[in-house]
């Protein structure tokens, strides 16, 4: 009896081991499944908020060859659109601005313009984009951007409106406003010791410039943060010049991998600059002469070769054919050209599309589509601008605002996607080199064009060449930093749309009351 007694008790325990083992297994198991899913939500979740827009109903980044999704193309209801609440103060007077300049000078200068009116509690004007520049693009906002979509993701923190109220408007038509162009690099206290103060005597104030007009730095974080939010939430890009971002990348991407160069070698930033380094005689009198041509464009007697050794040259299609090759990339990639006319036409791009032969364009992937686009330089730019975000590298030749722009873009991105994982999952690792990290290649262009030189001349060998080139430029391919301060000059600083780090924070948290 003892003997069945100790076998039935044994038994119990055995079985009640048993059991709390299952119990164990299947709680692992639940863990790891909620883990799992956790970070898929959170990644498709930051697919929708960061991701650029022509990704919406698109292949995602587990798979880009994958057909669109059932759901998208079958569902007879359109998604509910929820807007976030007024935000309600008294309104001190309307803001109405002028950018100018380039597409992307133009879209840092509205992100600057926002954060003004929300920190000065006025009403924004839509902006006006320039059509006097260069480029003679009329292109107005709602031609590129989104405008309801601007006006009203934003609505919680800033009053936008399409024009003045009827009264103010007729006042600004008999020339009744105050205009000026505020002072570059200004902090958040300009703005409230000067330009408030216009504003509330005469209800309706003009900038008339707005490039570079706010600092990179010391500004208050709900500043920097709004900046953030209309960068890559509210400024949203037309659905025509989606849609024609999302037919490039696909036509792309069904052929590989894809590298975006941006190849800044046109005729206005050579004129602009004074570079001329390639150019014969009558090229070098034809950018001379241009350069004389626009008042604006302050400097006029320029000594190029000292400016190229200087690095502050785009670099020629030659010398970029040279440096691609020391880096090591495929020379049978795609390489998707974003950019409008090379200066020279197909004589400085012969070397190029020697060493690399699949050069493409976009008028060449889309070739009749683009007759709508045609001169609208800033719809092109958008356009290359959605292509440029979705490359698997991207490259600029010169540091000019889209290199920037766009470099902050893709950083913040992955920056972010880096942050939600980190806090979410456990599997980052793993997660992350499944993604891929996409480079954005900086170019030492000062440090290139000395070693060029010395290749070119014989005095340095072409191992020489690319292993020092490879060497310099381990730290510069888009990692991770902190934007370099120098409280005493601010254009020497880091861009803060180049950087912006306070974008890997989230961006939902309204501003406190001001």
């Amino acid at each position: 009896m003892g003997l069945k007694f100790n076998n039935s008790k044994l038994m119990k325990h055995s079985s009640m081991a048993v059991s709390q083992s299952r119990v164990k297994l299947w709680m692992i198991r639940a863990i790891t499944s909620i883990l799992l899913w956790t970070c898929v939500v959170q990644l498709m979740a930051l697919g929708e908020m960061w991701g650029p827009r022509l990704l919406k109903g698109w292949p995602s980044c587990f798979s880009h060859n994958s057909d669109l999704s059932l759901a998208a193309q079958f569902s007879p209801l359109p998604a509910k659109i929820v807007l976030p609440p007024k935000r309600v103060y008294k309104n001190n007077g309307y803001l109405m601005v002028s950018c100018n300049g380039g597409l992307n000078q133009m879209r840092a200068a509205i992100c600057d313009m926002v954060a003004i009116a929300r920190y000065l509690n006025v009403t924004l004007i839509v902006p006006e984009l320039d059509k006097t520049s260069f480029w003679n693009d009329p292109s107005e906002f709602k031609d590129i951007f989104d405008v309801d979509h601007f006006i009203a993701s934003l609505r919680d923190e800033v009053r936008i409106l399409k024009e003045l109220p009827p009264r103010l408007k007729t006042r600004v038509e008999l020339g009744m406003l105050y205009s000026l162009p505020p002072i570059s690099w200004s902090d958040i206290s300009y703005y409230h010791n000067q330009i408030l103060p216009l504003l509330q005597k005469h209800k309706v104030v003009h900038l008339n410039k707005t490039d570079a007009r706010l600092a990179n730095n010391g500004l208050p974080l709900e500043i920097q943060k709004l900046r953030c939010r209309v960068n890559f939430k509210a400024l949203k890009f037309t659905s025509q010049i989606e849609e024609l971002g999302r037919r490039v990348v696909k036509i792309l991407r069904e052929k590989g991998p894809f590298l975006v160069l941006h190849l800044r070698y046109e005729m206005d930033m050579l004129a602009f600059s004074g570079c001329t380094h390639g150019c014969n005689i009558e090229e070098v009198e034809e950018l001379t002469q241009m350069r004389y041509a626009y008042p604006w464009w302050k400097e006029k007697v320029i000594n190029s070769d000292m400016k190229r050794k200087e690095g502050l040259c785009p670099l020629t299609p030659e010398e970029t054919a040279l440096v691609l090759t020391a880096l090591g990339i495929d020379h049978n990639v795609q390489i998707y050209i974003a950019a409008g006319e090379i200066y020279g036409g197909q004589r400085r791009m012969a070397a190029l599309a020697e060493a690399f032969p699949n050069l493409v364009r976009k008028e060449t992937l889309l070739k009749s589509d683009l007759k709508f686009f045609q001169n609208h330089s800033s719809q092109m730019a958008a356009l290359d601008y959605l292509v440029s975000l979705e490359s698997d590298i991207f490259i600029p030749t010169y540091d000019g605002n889209m290199a920037k722009v766009v470099e902050g873009h893709r950083s913040t991105i992955i920056g972010t996607l880096i942050n939600q994982v980190l806090v979410s999952c456990v599997l980052f690792c793993k997660i992350f080199r499944f993604l891929g990290f996409k480079k954005t290649i900086l170019l030492n262009r000062r440090l290139l064009v000395d070693l060029i030189d010395q290749y070119n001349n014989g005095s340095m060998s072409w191992d020489e060449f690319a292993s020092t080139v490879k060497e310099v430029h381990v730290d510069l391919m888009g990692n991770p930093k902190a934007r370099v301060v120098i409280p005493d000059k601010p254009k020497e600083e880091d861009y803060f749309y180049a950087n912006p780090h306070e974008c890997l924070q989230q961006l939902d948290e309204p501003l406190r009351n001001t």
